[in-house]
C-alpha cells in the first residue's frame, strides 16, 4: 500500500507534561511543547509552545504559536502569534506577527516576506547488532 505524503506531513508530534529533551529536533510535521526542550527545533510544520512548555534554543518552522517561555531565535515563515502567558527573549525573524496584550519579548524583530527556513536534516542512525552471549544452562 503507497504512503500519502500529505498524511505524512500533518504527523503531529508531542513532548508532554514532565518530559524533558536535550538535543536538536529535526522533523516535518507539526509539534506541540507542553514539556521543556534543551535544543534547536526545526520542522516545516507548525510548532506550538503550550503554557507548560519551556524551550531553549533556535526555532525554525512554517507557523508558530507561543504560550510559554521561549529562550532563543525564532525564524518563522508565515505567522508567529505570541499569546497572553507567551515569554520570549531572543531575536525574531517572521512574515506576520501577531501579539496579544500581556505578553512578553525582549529581543530584535525583523518582519520580511522573504524567509528561508532551515531544512530538516535527514539523519541515518546505525544500530549495531550484537547478539547476546548464550548461556549455558544445566
Amino acid at each position: 500500500m503507497a504512503k500519502n505524503n500529505e498524511t505524512e506531513n500533518n504527523a503531529i508530534n508531542l513532548i508532554g507534561i514532565g518530559t524533558e529533551i536535550t538535543g536538536d529536533i529535526n522533523s516535518i510535521g507539526d509539534i506541540r511543547i507542553d514539556g521543556t526542550l534543551y535544543g534547536n527545533l526545526i520542522t516545516k510544520g507548525k510548532v506550538v509552545i503550550g503554557e507548560t512548555g519551556k524551550v531553549k534554543g533556535e526555532i525554525s518552522c512554517k507557523n508558530f504559536d507561543v504560550s510559554g517561555t521561549v529562550e532563543g531565535k525564532l525564524i518563522v515563515s508565515q505567522l508567529l502569534s505570541l499569546k497572553v502567558t507567551a515569554r520570549v527573549n531572543g531575536d525574531m525573524q517572521t512574515n506576520k506577527l501577531a501579539i496579544e496584550p500581556g505578553s512578553k519579548f525582549t529581543g530584535n524583530c525583523n518582519m520580511s516576506e522573504e524567509i528561508t527556513l532551515h531544512e530538516p536534516t535527514k539523519q541515518t542512525f546505525k544500530q549495531e547488532f550484537k547478539p547476546a552471549k548464550e548461556q549455558k544452562t544445566n
